[in-house]
């Protein structure tokens, strides 16, 4: 029963950990580090896609977790709802990679920031690579394989 409690005291703890970020937070994070290669997810709990394919970057986390390769799961869930509905998401799923929330209402004014190709869709997902000459971005929901394929780009 111990560990039963203990393994929800972790999961909640998880799930406490949601920061909030801006556009630039976001990038100023991704470009500030020239060792790591990012993969950043854009995702939220009402989209089934995306939600479809978080096992996926999960797995990613947990298989690079000791090296230079990070995910970050960015939700685009309303501010408004990180405990409501963003929390309770990540803690029944258990997931322990990093998760950020969103907080921009103005897509006109973030996409392009993001990606010029980028139409707004999720999911979506950006590889940032660790010598920074060279980024990729997609539209549409991707596999563990696929991802691995990229990070060895």
């Amino acid at each position: 029963m111990v560990i039963g409690f203990l393994s929800m005291m972790s999961m909640a703890a998880t799930a406490q950990n949601v920061a909030i970020y801006k556009t630039n937070d976001l990038l100023k994070r991704i470009h500030n580090s020239s060792d790591t290669t990012y993969i950043v997810n854009f995702w939220a709990t009402w989209c089934k896609p995306c939600v479809a394919e978080l096992p996926e970057f999960e797995k990613m986390h947990l298989q690079s977790k000791d090296s230079l390769v990070k995910v970050i799961l960015v939700c685009m869930d309303f501010k408004e709802d990180i405990d409501k509905k963003v929390k309770p998401f990540i803690q029944k799923n258990q997931y322990t990679s990093e998760i950020v929330l969103f907080d921009e209402l103005n897509a006109n004014d973030f996409i392009n920031k993001i990606d010029s190709t980028w139409s707004g869709a999720i999911p979506a997902t950006m590889i940032t690579y660790k010598n920074k000459s060279y980024y990729f971005f997609i539209e549409k929901k991707v596999t563990f394989e696929f991802l691995e394929q990229k990070i060895k780009h």
